[in-house]
């Protein structure tokens, strides 16, 4: 009880102003910079580390995996931790802890090692984007949260398209070991920033009891599943026994967990916030939203190395200006959170990405760089108007001592659904290219003028009977690719379209005005979205 008052004292500290504002939203921006960027920089280095490291590429995969599934685990203890350590200086030990996690996995001198390491890393990891949100939103006045949003939201939209092409410049240009070392001095900076602007600024302190059942079953069921999901295609999904099994005890593990924590009196997980509809329909919209991105962002460069003919460098530079827009138009974006309702600014964004994947769908094995880049850059529209309207709409009418928990959940959903979304792409675009592949073969016999004329022609330039077949079955290879990525971006844009309606199952919500008073003092309270 006597918690209270010091909450309320804590909910009303003044923004930050001046130089120390804008010292804090880079510091911050930097650690999710650094926290995002890492899920997807030792993507193109796996093959490096596993030739250093004697090891095949499929064990080496191991270390995107592990750190996959310690930092699910972690995300979604944001709210427990935060009210047991202050988010301040768990913020702040998360960072410090990350660097370290980081120097020790560019020491690793064998596969066991870095693994150890890197599921250090993930679990250290877990707390930093939903606390730079919060934290983030406390240095604003309430009038310009939306801007405050939208640096956030840039650093995350960013970050996972820099990852891969910086991560294949490094291990190129210098070793795998230096994609971890250079989260040294980005961490150790924005940490000292951060404790230096934000210790006065603690939030309170409560020692709850350890939901000891709860944190085990969340370790099960949410190890089971990543793992099921990293190995699945590789293990033929349900025809292995492994995957089964791990299917299983997931969705058990996940139904228990569920039941457990909705009656414990001191959660791991506060699964209540669920109950409040802008939460749940919210963190649906964002969660469906970038598993669908995230498995096409997955699918498109594959596509391209394999059948296209582009190299990983490439490929990168065909993604990168998708950056372009979301930087320029996030901070409009984030102006208009306070006078626009957030629905109309999310339906902008499912909508843009719905073009975009239509647009990609008519792609063809003759589609030149130009044509390629384009939806690209239409991207970067439709990332500009994703994030920062839906978080606004999770966030909105939430006491700012829920922040931490409310942000953690919905993160540890969307970075869930953004791993369903690879694997299920990945799945689906095999699937769909083996059978368009026995389609197109069948054309290919002894009846068909077309396909004896070809096969002709090409023995009648010097190719065997054997290397003219193979040079039919390669071209077969690249169509039948090319007709499974379209059918997966057409079904995309028609989810993305299938989603506009989830938004508006939301409540509007509007920025709480600051009073007149608080205006003219530059204080105001941490950022409270208030529901009609």
């Amino acid at each position: 009880m006597a918690a209270a008052p010091q909450q309320a004292v804590a909910a009303e500290l003044p923004p930050l102003t001046g130089g120390a504002l804008a010292l804090g939203t880079i510091a911050l921006a930097l650690a999710t910079f650094m926290n995002v960027l890492d899920t997807a920089i030792a993507n193109v280095s796996i093959p490096a580390i596993a030739g250093d490291m004697g090891v095949s590429p499929n064990q080496g995969t191991w270390v995107i995996t592990s750190f996959a599934v310690a930092n699910a685990i972690s995300v979604p203890l944001t709210g427990w931790l935060t009210q047991r350590f202050g988010q301040v200086r768990l913020f702040t030990a998360s960072v410090v802890l990350f660097v370290i996690a980081s120097f020790l996995c560019g020491l690793a001198t064998s596969l066991p090692m870095l693994i150890a390491f890197r599921i250090l890393q993930g679990a250290v990891a877990g707390p930093m984007i939903p606390l730079s949100q919060t934290l983030l939103l406390s240095s604003y006045p309430k009038a310009r949260a939306g801007t405050a949003l939208a640096f956030w939201g840039m650093t995350t939209l960013v970050a996972p398209v820099v990852g891969p092409l910086l991560g294949g410049w490094i291990t190129d240009q210098y070793s795998w070991p230096w994609i971890f070392y250079i989260n040294i001095p980005i961490g150790l900076a924005a940490a000292a920033a951060t404790w230096a602007l934000y210790r006065e600024r603690e939030s309170v302190v409560r020692r709850l009891p350890i939901d000891k059942v709860g944190l085990g079953l969340l370790v099960i069921w949410v190890g089971s599943m990543q793992i099921m999901l990293d190995k699945g295609k590789e293990l033929d999904w349900f025809h292995s026994t492994q995957i089964v099994v791990l299917a299983l005890v997931a969705v058990i593990g996940f139904l228990v967990f569920i039941a457990w924590e909705l009656t414990d009196e001191h959660p791991v997980v506060d699964l209540s916030l669920f109950k409040r509809r802008n939460f749940w329909t919210g963190s649906l919209a964002i969660s469906l939203g970038f598993g669908t991105f995230f498995g096409n962002l997955v699918l498109l460069p594959l596509w391209l190395q394999q059948y296209m003919g582009y190299t990983s460098t490439l490929a990168g530079i065909v993604l990168a200006p998708v950056g372009v827009f979301a930087i320029l138009l996030s901070p409009y974006v984030g102006r208009k959170i306070g006078t626009t309702d957030p629905r109309r600014l999310s339906t902008v964004a499912f909508a843009t990405f719905a073009l975009v994947l239509w647009m990609r769908s008519w792609f063809n094995t003759d589609a030149d760089f130009t044509t390629i880049l384009i939806p690209t850059l239409v991207q970067g529209v439709a990332m500009a108007f994703f994030f920062t309207p839906l978080v606004s709409l999770i966030l909105s009418g939430l006491p700012p001592e829920r922040i931490p928990a409310a942000s953690g959940l919905s993160n540890f959903v969307r970075i869930t659904a953004g791993a369903v979304g690879a694997s299920l792409a990945t799945t689906l675009w095999e699937s769909r290219t083996t059978l368009h592949h026995a389609q197109l073969s069948e054309a290919i016999n002894l009846a068909s003028p077309g396909a004896t004329s070809t096969l002709a022609q090409m023995q009648a330039n010097g190719l065997g009977h054997d290397q003219a077949l193979f040079v039919v079955n390669r071209l077969i290879d690249q169509q039948s690719a090319m007709l499974g990525a379209n059918d997966l971006f057409r079904a995309s844009a028609i989810l993305f379209l299938l989603l506009i309606p989830v938004i508006w199952l939301a409540r509007p919500v509007r920025a709480a005005k600051p009073a007149p008073a608080e205006a003219s003092a530059g204080r105001g309270k941490r950022r409270a979205l208030v529901a009609h």
